[in-house]
């Protein structure tokens, strides 16, 4: 087997709203192109996810609603997010968690969106049996790397990118360095929210006296859902 590593790729990361790509959304991308080694482009963005962003994401990752409430939203630069990354296989940190967002985003938008790639913690649990933990941040404390600020997109990007030359100086000739994996995620269009979803929900909210954040209207079919559920658990039909 070569121990020629893949030198060619779009690191990429996101910021996101939850861990399900089925409801939660994109708050921030970062991505870096690689080509033959070097640096040549970079992609970065908040994005507006038209949802509210929880107390908890706010605190992992420092992104709060003002923050974001006057960049785009998804639909607007996917196209453009899909350009940038052309045939270039995709580089990460668990890569298939932000590929099935992006795969979600470029379903939603009719964009097919079928990619290699090459997974930094696949990687790592391989060459690093002994190591605790196995996340970005764990790890470029653990090999003394500048991770920049953790769980922001652009510089999670950069770390993996850190991350992946020094697994390859552990063991050059691990597979994982000279060849690419299908990304497989399936995932089905967003249904908008139903006439009958959002009679029900505006009644339970009517019959609670609730208020909620969310634009019943942008909501789709599994969000209204879901959120008609957990009324229903915590105060009853």
């Amino acid at each position: 087997m070569s121990n020629l590593k893949i030198e060619s790729y779009v690191a990429l990361d996101l910021e996101t709203t939850g861990i399900n790509p089925s409801l939660d959304k994109i708050i921030e991308i970062g991505m870096a192109k690689i080509i033959d080694g070097k640096e040549a482009a970079t992609y970065k963005t908040l994005i507006n996810p038209d949802i509210h962003i929880s107390a908890r994401i706010t605190e992992i990752t420092g992104i709060t609603d003002s923050m974001v409430l006057n960049k785009p939203v998804i639909s607007e630069i996917i196209k453009d997010i899909l350009d940038f990354i052309g045939d270039l296989p995709l580089l990460g940190h668990n890569i298939i968690f932000d590929y099935s967002f992006l795969k979600k985003a470029a379903v939603n938008s009719n964009y097919t969106f079928e990619k290699q790639g090459i997974d930094t913690l696949k990687i790592a649990r391989r060459l690093l049996p002994e190591v605790p933990h196995k996340n970005l941040e764990y790890l470029c404390d653990y090999f003394k790397l500048d991770k920049g600020s953790s769980h922001r997109a652009f510089d999670d990007a950069k770390s993996a990118i850190k991350l992946y030359h020094k697994l390859y100086e552990i063991k050059p000739d691990d597979e994982g360095f000279c060849t690419t994996t299908p990304l497989v995620f399936h995932i089905k269009k967003d249904v908008p929210i139903t006439e009958a979803q959002k009679r029900y929900l505006a009644a339970l909210l009517i019959k609670h006296q609730l208020d909620i954040e969310e634009d019943i209207e942008k909501l789709t079919k599994s969000m209204a859902s879901r959120m008609i559920d957990k009324i229903i658990s915590e105060y009853g039909k």
